[in-house]
């Protein structure tokens, strides 16, 4: 049964945060219009979303930093997408699939520790993994193949490079922060983050 061993909490949380950084994905789109626009003159365009594209794999590891279960980074980046969908996003229906390859392609670095590892080097490769999935939908879907070799090696390594700052790196300290407050008590990483407090107590 889905989300069986979920509880209804955690299943809470990361719809919220489906939703909230839906609208941060949408606001990202159009600063990357505008990033586009500007770097047109430099020959650079290509380059304008792949900068900034590990953003868009941010909530699945944010989701599964916190919550730790089987899936939450592939449902949260879906429900991201859908969100987009639903209030109109220029992406159109596609989106949705753009999200839920994503979301596979962070939620199999977690599988492959058995959702058992978040530590900052297997939270980076997630967001790396979910930069090479999405070059890869976008071989298909996006024109990337019609690139010349050089260039679609540049922005692939780009958008590697980007999955791992603004989603492996950038989505921890996130995470860490909102632990911080005592906002995630009741989640994995806020007990992770409650025993040494308590071993320093007693």
């Amino acid at each position: 049964m889905l989300f069986k061993e979920w509880k209804l909490k955690e299943i809470v949380l990361m719809s919220i945060l489906g939703v909230v950084f839906a609208f941060i994905y949408l606001g990202f789109f159009l600063f990357g219009q505008t990033l586009r626009n500007f770097l047109i003159p430099f020959g650079l365009a290509p380059f304008a979303y792949e900068f900034i594209f590990g953003i868009w794999f941010i909530v699945s590891i944010i989701a599964a930093y916190i919550i730790r279960k089987r899936g939450a980074a592939f449902w949260s980046e879906l429900i991201a997408g859908t969100v987009q969908v639903l209030v109109g996003s220029p992406a159109g229906p596609m989106l949705i699939i753009s999200a839920a390859i994503q979301g596979l392609g962070a939620e199999a670095v977690f599988a492959a520790t058995k959702w058992k590892n978040y530590t900052l080097p297997v939270l980076v490769a997630a967001g790396m993994s979910a930069a090479v999935f999405s070059y890869a939908w976008g071989w298909f879907n996006s024109g990337l193949a019609a690139l010349a070799p050089g260039l679609i090696i540049a922005t692939l390594l780009v958008r590697i490079v980007s999955g791992a700052l603004l989603a492996g790196v950038l989505g921890k300290w996130i995470g860490d922060q909102l632990a911080k407050t005592g906002v995630l008590r009741g989640y994995a990483l806020g007990k992770e983050r409650q025993k040494p407090r308590e071993r320093k107590a007693s």
